[in-house]
């Protein structure tokens, strides 16, 4: 139930919202950074209760910023999942010592690992796998792990561009879901094209992995601000979307939202339940009111339980 009897957008002249839609967008999360989240006066006059929130670890953040996140959306009433970014911690005592904070002053139960955006690492520790190897997370008793996923590849694990690497980080994570109890999904770098994002998908199942898959989906935002960050963030042949779009004088000054990707998304799962997309994982790249807002209207109106 949500805290706030949160409307859909039904008013006289509004476009309806579209069910399959609203389907996807239950049990959607959303990503926050300290100093994001610091901005927003109470969380429960924009989110569903228990939506979940992941809390960005960017280099240079200190602990006790991430910690202190945490534990104010905790008190909040929503679960939070914060990264855990490999090549930005030192050694398995700092990753002990992040792992007790987060537990024992925020009551943090899960967490996304993942490589980070960092060309040289800072220790021991270069990828996700390294994290999940330590058996620190197992023995805290995490409930859901998460890690990365790259539906149009990552140029950082596959610099000649293949996703040789990449599949086979999968296959592992694949197998580590298999021997041990944790709760597993793929949250993946933001797109803006619905069929690639599907071939993708189903490649994955193909190859035998069955971890849900959480999608990542770039809010609201100014056409500006989404291809700089796709740009920074090495956002690959889904960017044409914002190129073409950049290039219709009638669509450059109106703000970008995802209603075209997650239609079709929605509609492929409609019509194939079993599709290992699950979620729907929000980057608010426009700003976390905006985003929230945006998904309230289109039917994300309330959490489902956290399971995956």
């Amino acid at each position: 139930m949500a805290l706030l009897n949160f409307k859909k957008r039904d008013a006289a002249g509004a476009q309806p919202v579209n069910p399959q839609v609203e389907a996807l967008l239950q049990g959607y999360s959303i990503e926050v950074m300290p100093r994001t989240a610091a901005k927003v006066d109470s969380f429960r006059d924009l989110l569903p209760e228990g939506t979940r929130v992941y809390i960005a670890h960017i280099e240079g953040t200190p602990i006790e910023e991430m910690v202190d996140t945490a534990k104010r959306l905790n008190a909040e009433g929503y679960p939070v999942m914060p990264h855990f970014p490999a090549r930005i911690i030192k050694d398995q005592a700092i990753l002990a010592d992040w792992i007790n904070r987060y537990q024992g002053e925020a009551d943090v139960k899960q967490a996304l690992l993942l490589a980070g955006g960092v060309a040289n690492p800072h220790g021991a520790f270069h990828s996700s796998m390294q994290l999940l190897e330590t058996g620190l997370f197992d023995k805290a008793g995490f409930e859901n792990l998460h890690v990365a996923g790259h539906p149009e590849g990552n140029k950082d694990i596959d610099p000649d561009g293949s996703t040789k690497n990449v599949a086979e980080a999968l296959q592992w994570k694949q197998q580590f879901s298999e021997r041990t109890d944790a709760k597993m999904a793929l949250a993946t770098q933001f797109a803006f094209e619905a069929g690639p994002i599907i071939e993708w998908a189903n490649a994955v199942k193909a190859a035998g992995v069955d971890i849900p898959i959480h999608i990542g989906i770039a809010g609201p935002a100014k056409l500006q601000t989404l291809i700089k960050f796709a740009i920074a963030c090495g956002v690959g042949p889904s960017l044409k979307v914002l190129q073409k779009r950049a290039m219709d004088v009638s669509k450059l000054l109106l703000p970008y939202e995802p209603t075209d990707v997650l239609t079709e998304l929605a509609a492929h799962k409609a019509a194939n339940p079993d599709f290992n997309i699950t979620n729907v994982h929000f980057f608010p790249l426009g700003g976390i009111k905006t985003n929230a807002n945006w998904a309230i209207n289109n039917g994300g109106a309330s959490a489902k339980p956290v399971n995956s």
